[in-house]
């Protein structure tokens, strides 16, 4: 019982195509791995068409020589019985546990797993209406991830026993497995180094610093706070610093204002961009590079795959303090962790409400939530700085990593998958039935979970992604030579559009700047006390932006 049928479509495993994303990736990575580890030598493939079916098996017999296929079609379930689960590579299992009623609920489990978690919040609420049953999970890849679908589950399960008087509400197991990767795929020797650095004009003794991914401000990470940290960096070192940024964009304008903005906020750095869907450019460009960064900030993001790849390829890392990037990446180990910080809980319920309505598209609500994330830009120009200046920090943090990113190999995660199949084949054998198929309002006065509870506040659904919240005894400070003119040339800038109309009238900004007059600051309770009680929260959200863009920052506590 350690097997599990796959649910075949070529947008869940394939990455071969112009809008690759994270999910296609770790999609494709899982099925490489099951294949190779799985110590199976029959793969059951559940899909729509024969075509299909004939991709998954040219696949199976590419990476598993010797292997046969079997289709079970997606018009007959009752055929999964004999394999006893089904995996999805998604979250969304509620319409298989539908079709699967039908056929006995007891035939086989369900195994889903998060991708993001923010663009469908409504998708785990079905999980609570659909007739899911304790043998069925879905797979959280980090506890972040986990917590942001619970802050679905718990507050629609009270809305729902509330309204109709449930004293039962079954729900998936929510076990905690990472994404895997193929380690051996990044190692590489000094002869693919010194040709990838000839090829992109980096000298022996310069730094180059490597970003992998989509290259979005709105949907993967701002890019400023990066850009603005190795400038910092570049200018306390006088080492020559090449920012190699490896994605892709999804129009031209896009492709502009990244170019525009790396000029414009550090002038010092050479920053290349390649193409990152070319395939000798994803697997080849570990090799030039000396670190690895990825200051992700956005509520997208639920584990975070590129970290583990630069461990794997021997490079220390600074990422955020972000979601799964804390799960993977020990901080002062393999790299550093940057601390990040969002605003308070239910400062963000408007950007709920406008994505549910229809207001915002999806692409807005994310890059509204991420321009309200902030990211230490003094702690990444420190950790940057380290590893520029020590090449023998490097190398350590590098090699550990290198280690670490072993705990992470498919070997050692596809086991963990199958047996999670085994417990779940054993619930399913003694576990009770829920709703077998035979032919509440929410706490008065807590704005923070809001009307819609599978539309919450991204502040309140993602709390567990930063280093911490900001409160009312936070205590901020302005930096030198912070004002309005710096504050009103970045909210032109075309990487903040998505900020515009989306913080506090420029009067209450204007006193955010001069209340927190250094060198001692103020508390955030201190300064909103002068505004009226509704404009609070929004107050809030933007001493973040102006945090996230170094206007202010923490204050030391006061001396006592």
């Amino acid at each position: 019982m350690s097997n599990a049928a796959i649910f075949f479509h070529p947008d869940g495993y394939l990455t071969a195509r112009k809008d690759l994303k994270g999910r296609h990736v770790a999609g494709e990575s899982f099925l490489n791995g099951f294949f190779r580890h799985s110590g199976r030598s029959e793969f059951i493939c559940h899909a729509a068409s024969p075509e299909q079916a004939r991709s998954f098996a040219e696949l199976a017999g590419r990476l598993a020589p010797g292997s046969s296929t079997q289709l079970v079609p997606t018009t007959a379930p009752e055929g999964l019985a004999r394999v006893g689960c089904l995996f999805v590579p998604g979250p969304g299992i509620d319409r298989f546990v539908w079709q699967r009623r039908r056929v006995g609920q007891r035939t086989y489990s369900l195994c889903g797993i998060t991708h993001t978690t923010s663009e469908s919040p409504e998708m785990f609420g079905q999980l609570l209406t659909a007739p899911v049953q304790p043998w069925d999970a879905v797979i959280c890849t980090s506890l972040a991830a986990r917590a942001s679908v619970e802050a679905i589950l718990h507050p629609y399960a009270a809305f729902l026993s509330e309204r109709f008087g449930a004293a039962k509400m079954p729900m998936p197991q929510l076990p905690v497995i990472p994404l895997g990767i193929d380690t051996g795929a990044f190692r590489f020797d000094e002869a693919v180094r010194h040709e990838e650095r000839k090829r992109l004009g980096i000298a022996p003794d310069d730094m180059a610093v490597l970003f992998v991914g989509r290259l979005s401000f709105h949907a993967k990470a701002h890019p400023i706070p990066m850009y603005m940290a190795l400038q910092r960096t570049a200018e306390r070192t006088g080492r020559r610093i090449h920012l190699i940024q490896a994605g892709w964009f999804s129009n031209d304008s896009v492709a502009a204002a990244f170019q525009q903005g790396a000029r414009r906020y550090c002038p010092s750095v050479n920053a290349i961009f390649l193409d990152g869907r070319v395939p000798d450019v994803r697997t080849r460009i570990w090799a030039a590079a000396d670190l690895f960064t990825s200051l992700s900030d956005n509520i997208q993001e639920t584990f975070g795959i590129t970290p583990l790849e630069a461990m794997a390829a021997g490079l220390p890392v600074v990422v955020a303090d972000w979601n799964g990037y804390r799960e993977t990446v020990r901080h002062g180990v393999d790299g550093f962790r940057i601390p990040t910080m969002l605003p308070p809980l239910g400062s963000g319920l408007d950007l709920a409400e406008r994505y549910a309505i229809g207001v915002d598209t999806y692409d807005y609500y994310i890059g509204r939530a991420a321009q309200m994330t902030s990211v230490d830009i003094d702690a990444a120009e420190d950790a940057f700085t380290r590893l520029t200046l020590d090449g023998a920090l490097r190398r350590r943090m590098g090699e550990a990593a290198r280690v670490r990113a072993g705990d992470f190999d498919w070997r050692v995660i596809v086991p963990r998958y199958q047996e999670l199949w085994r417990e779940l084949a054993a619930i399913r054998g003694q576990g009770v039935e829920s709703a077998p198929w035979r032919g509440g309002n929410l706490p008065d006065g807590d704005a923070r979970i809001g009307p819609n509870p599978v539309r919450p506040d991204p502040m309140s659904m993602f709390a567990s992604y930063p280093t911490e919240t900001l409160s009312g005894a936070t205590r901020l400070v302005r930096t030198e030579g912070a004002s309005m003119a710096m504050l009103t040339e970045l909210l032109a800038d075309p990487l903040n559009s998505t900020a515009r109309g989306l913080l506090s009238p420029p009067a209450e900004l204007a006193l955010a700047l001069d209340a927190f007059a250094p060198p001692l600051g103020r508390s955030v309770a201190e300064v909103a006390a002068q505004l009226p009680a509704d404009h609070r929260l929004m107050f809030a959200r933007s001493l973040v932006h102006l945090l996230k863009f170094g206007l202010l920052r923490m204050a030391p506590p006061p001396v006592a």
